[in-house]
């Protein structure tokens, strides 16, 4: 192992306690490598940018305010929260849900992140208007927005190294000008179509110049997504397109539940693994480090959780970079080593989401939904509370000063302490999962006093139960691999009792978010005002990571057919550990080994790279092997029965022999 190597082996030691301990997902595994995604929660149309031995991250946050978060890395895995480059943005009654207008799906979405000359810079989109330009001197703020005099599709800006500013843009056909110097429009008869309509691009550009020449990466959504790549040697072009730089790498995550109509009665369609590659990593871009190593980054569509971002080994070849490793180019291992940047950091996330609401300032986990009411919220009104005031809405959908955070995967329990006392007539307050459709569970007030609700807007069921308390604990606890979620309630913290049924958790692009847990109060009436709710608290509670069991005795087993990885007659295998999450394969003195074309057999001797596999999970769970040989994934063989190492990932149909179950013996 090489001496950078041992280095990260050692820090990742030091480094088990605090994973050990912290309190909501990071990829950092502590031990040397990461798992993506980077973050558990809803992170998309992600951009990225390094300034020195400095990252920093933005993405997409649609109609939810604060929003731009800025995120700073030095290692990029783990990420810090430095502030949100929007405070708000109020364009219209859309923006503050009135008139029966909303920016549902619309918003600020699909940024461009860049630094120049001593200054940040971000470029985003907003549907209806001008493209908006961010600028700060320090990525913490204060930045400064100013609409541009053009509205550019899914844009990308390039600093280039003559002093011109270049900007690409577009669905297919991608278009490219120059920009003013004063970065506020398109330089007069500079605007062309530089790729044609049916070369193989689609949207989502980000446009780089790297090892002296020029290109733009996209994101292709139909079918099968994957993320193809155009380069040129000049600005102008030509430009020739390579469709397979990264391709169909949902790391073995299939369709689930998915809304198949945008207004009531909704109607969702049941979860689909047949089709494949409509979750995979599609639309990100390309970093270096200081030390010459190249990483991508990119989102994917996982469902009902929202679309999360994913960082990927880049490895050229030809001169185009691949997202992947040599001999298995294209495709992403959901683990691996993490990047050598020049620096090391400890396990951590970007968030607390639990939240006593102690503070005199949300936390910076929380957005609104839309443009918040000031002065009918307080964290002051009555200290350790959140105190939501009731304003009129017909539903949660309508609801103002609806406070939201990310809901966090893969499996995670939110539960809400809430104080009704001061609801009045009409009243409803409590805990969602806010999205379309959505589920809530709250309490409201009648003329025969308090009652929870649950309320199901997949079914349209109402299950009511009478509440003699004004104090109460809500409950969600939401499995976001099979898409579905159960509530229960509380009126002591300790005893909890399910309503309703199983709500199904879908995937839209009503909202272009996925679940948030959701603080609501509002009044049913169609005029006036009501009370107001306090909240106590809200405690996310997340499941772990599971660790490897090394030194232990057992057998895999095949999911698509129970069988067991038989190598030489043997099925019984000691996990020994080879660092940085690998294992080999030992039994009796011998230890499974791959050659170049991936077939296996039992091999005497000390185990080495041909013997050492990366174990990781596929996203909706069972344990893969990855080769360090052939850098492909160990498989039973559905026809023959043969283990071979030379499968590219996981399918979502879980039919291909990938997917295993470690099974002690």
């Amino acid at each position: 192992m090489a001496a950078t190597g041992l280095a990260r082996v050692a820090l990742a030691a030091s480094m088990l306690l605090t994973w050990a301990s912290a309190q909501t997902w990071t990829a950092d595994n502590g031990n040397g490598t990461f798992t993506n995604p980077l973050f558990f929660d809803e992170f998309s149309d992600p951009d990225m940018i390094r300034v020195g031995p400095d990252y920093y991250l933005t993405g997409t946050t649609m109609h939810s305010m604060p929003g731009l978060p800025i995120l700073h890395s030095r290692d990029l895995v783990n990420w810090t929260f430095l502030g949100y480059a929007l405070d708000r943005l109020d364009l219209g009654p859309s923006f503050r849900l009135e008139e029966g207008k909303s920016e549902y799906g619309r918003g600020i979405w699909a940024p461009c992140f860049r630094y120049h000359n001593g200054t940040f810079y971000i470029f985003s989109n907003v549907n209806g208007q001008k493209t908006q330009l961010f600028r700060a001197s320090d990525p913490k703020g204060p930045w400064t927005r100013t609409p541009m005099k053009v509205s550019l599709h899914d844009l990308s800006v390039l600093f280039d190294d003559d002093g011109k500013v270049y900007v690409a843009w577009g669905y297919r056909g991608i278009r490219l000008a120059e920009l003013t110097p004063d970065l506020s429009d398109i330089v007069p008869g500079s605007e062309r179509e530089t790729i044609g309509q049916d070369a193989g691009m689609g949207e989502g550009v980000h446009f780089y110049k790297l090892r002296g020449r020029y290109f733009l990466t996209s994101a292709w959504y139909l079918d099968e997504m994957r993320m193809p790549v155009a380069r040129a040697d000049r600005v102008d072009g030509p430009w020739e397109v390579n469709q397979e730089i990264s391709r169909g790498e949902d790391f073995g995550l299939g369709v689930g539940y998915r809304l198949s109509s945008r207004r009531p009665p909704l109607r969702i369609s049941d979860p689909d693994t047949s089709q494949l590659g409509r979750c995979a990593i599609h639309q990100g871009g390309i970093v270096d480090t200081p030390t010459g190593e190249w990483w991508g980054f990119s989102m994917m569509d996982a469902n009902s959780v929202g679309r999360l971002t994913a960082l990927s080994p880049v490895t050229w070849k030809d001169d185009w970079p691949y997202f992947g490793l040599p001999g298995n180019l294209g495709r992403t291992p959901r683990t691996w080593v993490k990047p050598d940047t020049g620096s090391t950091s400890p396990p951590r996330a970007p968030y607390e989401r639990s939240d006593s609401f102690s503070s005199v300032q949300l936390g910076n986990v929380w957005q609104w939904n839309h443009v918040p009411v000031d002065g009918k919220w307080s964290l002051t009104e009555r200290r350790g509370f959140l105190r939501l005031h009731a304003l009129p809405a017909t539903d949660v959908w309508s609801a103002r000063n609806t406070l939201t955070q990310r809901a966090i995967g893969p499996r995670s329990t939110v539960t809400v302490a809430m104080d009704a006392a001061r609801l009045e007539a009409g009243d409803v307050a409590g805990l969602a999962l806010f999205n379309r459709p959505y589920a809530w569970l709250g309490v409201e007030r009648d003329t025969e006093g308090l009652a929870l609700v649950q309320f199901d807007e997949v079914t349209g069921n109402t299950v009511r139960a009478p509440l003699r308390r004004n104090r109460v604990w809500l409950r969600a606890e939401c499995d976001f691999v099979r898409n579905e979620a159960v509530f229960r309630y509380s009126t002591d913290g300790k005893r909890y009792t399910p309503i309703g049924g199983r709500h199904k958790m879908a995937y839209g692009l009503i909202t272009f978010q996925g679940v948030r847990y959701s603080l609501f109060a509002y009044n049913r009436a169609a005029t006036g005002e009501g009370g107001a709710a306090d909240f106590d608290s809200i405690e996310v509670v997340e499941e772990p990571k599971h660790p490897i069991p090394y030194g232990k005795r057992g057998s895999f087993l095949a999911e698509h057919n129970n069988s067991a990885v038989l190598v030489g007659g043997e099925s019984v295998y000691t996990l020994i550990d080879q660092r940085l999450g690998r294992v080999a394969l030992k039994s009796g003195t011998r230890f499974v080994s791959v050659d170049e074309q991936g077939a296996t057999s039992l091999r005497e001797g000390k185990p080495g790279e041909a013997e050492t596999f990366q174990w990781m999970e596929a996203f909706d769970g069972g344990l893969l092997l990855m080769s360090l040989r052939t850098n492909r994934f160990l498989r039973i063989d559905p026809a023959s029965g043969k283990v071979i190492a030379d499968s590219t990932g996981p399918l979502p149909n879980r039919l291909d022999g990938v997917r295993f179950q470690w099974r002690r013996r």
